[in-house]
């Protein structure tokens, strides 16, 4: 069902969330899918942290360089080893025009903790303490090297907006996947832009706040109009035609047509998001079995995949963590060979191969459905039958948390820059209490694999870290716990004028508030 915004400009709501009567200069984005909620807790996807970046303000964001930049939080120190205090900026004010404090810190830590995407993030962490209005302290169980990491992850919510009871007697608070709540339809952050209207896989307008605590900022768009246009062809032939005025992503079959197009700017960067395929064990017998998942493996033409489908677009990969992460091992390779997958087929039983299902978006990841398609048409030659259903990611993303096919695609940036987010969400035991696995379709549990990224979380040494996850990418990798494709690179497309290259970072979310637009 879609679901339609409005805020009337005579009513109290628009001036409760400062939405702009005249925009000056307005930017029209074309994404290949639109936010799912306007809850920044409801999905741990790129499309929410994409809206987060826009609507709210972390703690603290990453710099395209992967360094920490002081956003609502002024400085930070260590207090102790399991006690950071952070120093908030004065002033901060919420569309709705309630004062930025501590508490609303404190609260929103409350609301990741429970929810079922973020509390994995946040396990070690037990507390924040407020020390006074703008002075509050982040606890954690232990000593934890990715503290600044985390913060990244954490944007303050209205504390007052969202406490309290709808007309239907609903809790304002109420974190609900997938459904209808307050916080999916209403929003009030600290951000660049608030949300003037919305109509779910149609339309999305953001109009500048005036009241936004980043005079600093060279951005001057007051109003930007996202646009879902899930076909490649069409995404690009409206950013040529003029239709809109910025892109993502770009294909790789059309980047040579951006980039010489008159009028057009086509920016490029190497991209740390994996993209992989799961194997439920629980729906499957056979893939229990690690030579069955191994086959499957090498039954995967990885580079043929970069090569043919992606234009050369990717990095071929054989583990989660692309090179320059700590538990990158150089020494797992990709293993294509359809003998040995046959051979490993006939050992476990299988010779004669089964059917499964198999269920992938198709606007979620650049040419994620003819990936699909490839991967399917590989596992034929070793006698497995795919069922395969590809569809846009609204509609994927309850199936995938439905667990409703044998073999589903996933695709994982860590958000954090480390290699121990994707274990943790993608192959560690699943287990709702910690929110650890929340990802894992496949259902692969490894006890000592988890043992090593929970010691990992825990040394504050880079190099007896590194080595604890190399480790871990070694277990996986020699379970087959999950077939790796390859590191998605990023291109974005921008008419000329519109200056995006210093917004644009490797984490995909474009900071939009600094996007400067030249007449």
């Amino acid at each position: 069902m879609n679901t339609f915004i409005r805020i009337a400009a005579a009513s109290a709501m628009t001036v409760a969330l400062g939405a702009a009567a005249h925009a000056d200069i307005s930017v029209k984005v074309a994404y290949d899918a639109d936010p799912v909620s306007l809850d920044p807790h409801e999905q741990l996807s790129g499309g929410t942290l994409q809206l987060s970046h826009m609507v709210f303000d972390p703690l603290v964001r990453w710099t395209p360089d992967f360094q920490f930049e002081p956003r609502l939080a002024e400085s930070w120190e260590q207090i102790d080893p399991t006690t950071t205090r952070f120093h908030m900026r004065d002033g901060v004010t919420f569309h709705s025009g309630n004062a930025l404090t501590a508490a609303d810190v404190d609260w929103t830590f409350d609301r990741l903790k429970e929810s079922p995407d973020f509390k994995g993030v946040f396990s070690v962490f037990t507390d924040v303490k407020v020390i006074d209005d703008y002075t509050f302290d982040l606890i954690t169980s232990e000593p934890y090297p990715l503290v600044l990491h985390t913060a990244t992850y954490i944007f303050p919510m209205d504390s007052a907006f969202y406490t309290g009871t709808t007309d239907d007697g609903k809790d304002k608070a109420e974190l609900v996947k997938h459904g209808d709540s307050f916080a999916s339809r209403n929003v009030s952050g600290t951000g660049p832009y608030v949300v003037s209207e919305r109509e779910q896989g149609v339309k999305v307008v953001f109009d500048r706040f005036d009241g936004y605590w980043d005079t600093a900022s060279k951005g001057n768009v007051d109003q930007i109009v996202l646009t879902p246009i899930k076909e490649d062809p069409t995404r690009v032939a409206a950013l040529l035609a003029g239709d809109v005025d910025f892109i993502a992503p770009v294909p790789p079959t059309d980047l040579a047509r951006v980039d010489e197009s008159e009028g057009t700017d086509l920016i490029t960067m190497a991209g740390t998001r994996i993209i992989t395929f799961q194997m439920n064990q629980e729906r499957v017998e056979a893939f229990k079995d690690a030579r069955v998942r191994k086959a499957i493996d090498y039954a995967v033409n990885n580079a043929g995949i970069v090569d043919r489908i992606m234009r050369g677009f990717g990095t071929v990969g054989a583990q989660a963590s692309p090179a320059g992460y700590l538990g990158h091992d150089a020494a797992l390779t990709p293993r294509f060979d359809v003998e040995m997958a046959k051979s490993l087929m006939a050992d476990a039983g299988y010779a004669d191969g089964f059917e499964i299902t198999m269920m992938a978006p198709n606007n979620r990841y650049v040419n994620d459905d003819k990936i699909a398609q490839a991967v399917a048409s590989m596992l034929s030659k070793i006698n497995i039958k795919v069922d395969l259903q590809t569809m846009p990611k609204a509609q994927y993303w309850p199936k995938f948390d439905e667990r409703a096919a044998d073999m589903m695609m996933i695709g994982w940036h860590a958000d954090t820059e480390d290699s121990a987010n994707f274990h943790q969400f993608l192959t560690a035991c699943p287990d709702d209490a910690t929110g650890n696995g929340q990802y894992n379709s496949g259902n692969y549990c490894n006890p000592e694999a988890d043992a090593l990224m929970l010691a990992s979380n825990t040394e504050v040494d880079p190099a007896k870290r590194a080595a604890m996850l190399q480790k871990l990418e070694g277990i996986l990798y020699e379970e087959a716990a999950f077939i790796p494709l390859h590191w998605q690179n990023l291109a974005w497309g921008a008419r000329s004028g519109v200056d995006a290259a210093p917004i644009l970072n490797a984490m995909d979310f474009p900071y939009f508030g600094d996007l400067v637009v030249s007449e």
